[in-house]
């Protein structure tokens, strides 16, 4: 068979079921490979980052799952940078297959031949281009075992023209996945963790990413109880413990995160972190995050640890394998009535949770966007996975939504590129079509990539996509007040075919009807329930994309801070009533 049905057919030996992409002559033998062979259903995206980023929510969206994005020669591998770039700071797996000018004529600047390897190698755990057919059964093999191994990430294989058509020799039936690599910790050094850990008088355990890439919620959990130890989600790991468990504690950031969780955070002694990286914006100034407090650090990447700060013990493991060992050693602890009562520290934090709200109730016509999440909280329910990357919207979001379910919140966590919620919420409602998928945007965010909306009206892809627009980019124009300036950052004009929407500019709902899609837009508070009840009905009869654009103020500056998580600036008032917050998990005390 051809190089390029060997690539196929390996695919789906390595559980590939979906991919997303472009085609383009260089890529065009893949293609007629992939069609031949069947088994593989394909997306037609309308932009080649796009497809990269259509494959990250797939992956995202369910343990197992390995997004795969196709494109052809030149722009099409550059134009997935992006996407390889997001999923290697998050940390998940995606294969990107591009075509490559014939090997004969790499070198001599032919039409779109790039070095392609070389510009993504920085970006992907390994990046080839493939000079010898025959290397390319265990190049794919190899790029499965090590997206899958260690700390997950993306791969890219680049496959010159003649290599894809070569025949070669393989037998797909005996094709074998090579064994995945993950450390584990031991029994001694989750002996000695726990030991710190019952030393300590207020823990915390800070869950991320890893917790949900390795399928380890359920273990956090368990873990948490039994030592009755209060949980922090990081951003990537939100949905690790529910919102509404006795024991989440809230998220604590400069920007992602809860008043309760901040000020639970910095009573706190002893921090166990497991699978999550210290981000910088999780932990702001870091003499403020580490002062008198001891932290131990679990990470599936031996090198992170130490790499923001020096923990007092760091344990190089996977997160399954590290949990499943604390709950062993915890059940036996507890059996021997050695686990101190935690209860007044968790009922602590819970007193925070019920106290340190901000408000979300607002009447204001333009609508605040605080009302926004209030009515999302209220119309989409345990079951909704939501969709975002970055923005005012996302951060008000991530401060007033609820999440309660691990792979729930799928958010770009570390590049945050403008453009990656339109695509990556059609590649979450792929994976998983009965689900109830909500996306968050601004509309800045919103035009960078909404002509991935057409994929949704081509392919019936339905979901609900929340667009809170200020015709401003927002989260940059609250960042210049540091700089007394306002400057590029609105994007107001008055539409002469839109008049109607005054200097708000750009006609949302012409344009998503234009591509195909449904759209509905609200001005007042009152309208905001009965349009997200009314986009749910129209998605699923009709099977594509619903917009619902809610037309806000034009400046609302959304809490957060710019250093360190003790001096958090609350622009709006805050809850003082039950009612100023009335879809928060705890009611108002």
């Amino acid at each position: 068979m051809t190089a390029a049905r060997a690539a196929v057919e390996i695919l789906k030996r390595e559980g590939v079921t979906n991919a997303f992409g472009v085609p383009g002559a260089a890529i065009n033998p893949f293609y007629a490979a992939l069609k031949a062979s069947g088994g593989v259903h394909h997306t037609l995206a309308r932009h080649v980052e796009g497809a990269s980023h259509m494959a990250e929510g797939y992956t995202r969206t369910h343990p197992g799952n390995i997004g795969v994005c196709i494109g052809t020669s030149g722009p099409a591998g550059t134009d997935m940078i992006t996407g390889l770039y997001s999923a290697t700071g998050d940390s998940i797996p995606i294969l990107c297959i591009t075509g490559q000018a014939p090997t004969a004529v790499i070198h001599k600047e032919d039409f779109q031949a790039v070095d392609i390897a070389s510009i993504a190698r920085p970006v992907t755990k390994s990046a080839t281009t493939v000079l010898e057919a025959a290397q390319v059964p265990g190049v794919f093999q190899q790029a499965f075992h090590l997206m899958r191994s260690g700390r997950p990430g993306p791969v890219l294989v680049d496959l010159p023209l003649d290599v894809q058509l070569t025949e070669i020799e393989f037998d797909p039936e005996t094709y074998q996945p090579l064994p995945v690599y993950k450390p584990a910790a031991s029994r001694a050094q989750i002996e000695k963790a726990l030991a710190m850990l019952n030393a300590s008088e207020r823990p915390l355990i800070v869950a991320g990413g890893g917790v949900i890439n390795a399928d380890a919620s359920e273990l956090l959990v368990e873990f948490a109880e039994l030592t009755g130890t209060p949980v922090i989600p990081t951003l990537m790991g939100w949905g690790a413990i529910a919102d509404d468990h006795e024991l989440n504690a809230g998220m604590v950031g400069l920007q992602t995160s809860h008043r309760y969780g901040n000020a639970t955070f910095l009573e706190s002694d002893f921090v166990l972190g497991i699978g999550n990286r210290w981000a910088n914006r999780h932990t702001g100034k870091l003499d403020v995050y580490t002062q008198g407090r001891k932290f131990v650090h679990v990470d599936i990447e031996p090198t992170q640890i130490g790499k923001i700060f020096a923990p007092d013990y760091g344990i190089a493991s996977d997160a399954a394998a590290a949990l499943e060992l604390f709950v062993e050693v915890a059940k036996e602890l507890k059996a021997a009535g050695e686990l101190p009562d935690r209860a007044a520290w968790a009922a602590s934090a819970q007193e925070r949770k019920a106290t340190l709200h901000r408000r979300t109730h607002f009447d204001n016509v333009p609508l605040k966007p605080q009302r926004v999440y209030e009515e999302m909280n209220r119309a989409f329910g345990p079951e909704t996975r939501y969709v975002t990357t970055i923005g005012l919207s996302q951060i008000a979001g991530a401060q007033m939504l609820h999440v309660y379910r691990p792979r729930h919140w799928i958010n770009c966590g570390q590049a945050g590129p403008l453009g990656w919620t339109v695509p990556a919420a059609l590649g979450v409602a792929v994976a998983d079509p009965e689900a109830t998928v909500v996306a968050l945007s601004g509309d800045y965010d919103f035009q960078f990539m909404l002509e991935e909306l057409a994929v949704g009206a081509q392919h019936r892809i339905p979901y609900v996509h929340v667009l809170v627009n200020n015709s401003y980019l927002g989260l940059i124009r609250q960042a210049q007040r540091n700089f007394d300036i306002d400057f590029q950052v609105n994007l107001e004009f008055e539409n002469i075919n839109s008049p109607e929407l005054g200097v708000y500019g750009v006609d949302h709902v012409k344009v998503t009807e234009g591509l195909g899609c449904k759209a509905i837009r609200v001005t007042e508070p009152d309208g905001l329930l009965p349009a997200f009840e009314e986009a749910k009905k129209l998605a699923a009869e009709f099977r594509v994309p619903v917009v619902v654009e809610a037309i806000l103020e034009r400046i609302t500056n959304i809490s957060m801070s710019g250093t360190d998580i003790a001096s958090v600036n609350e622009f709006e008032d805050l809850a003082t009533e039950p009612w100023h917050a009335p879809t928060e998990i705890l009611p108002l005390t």
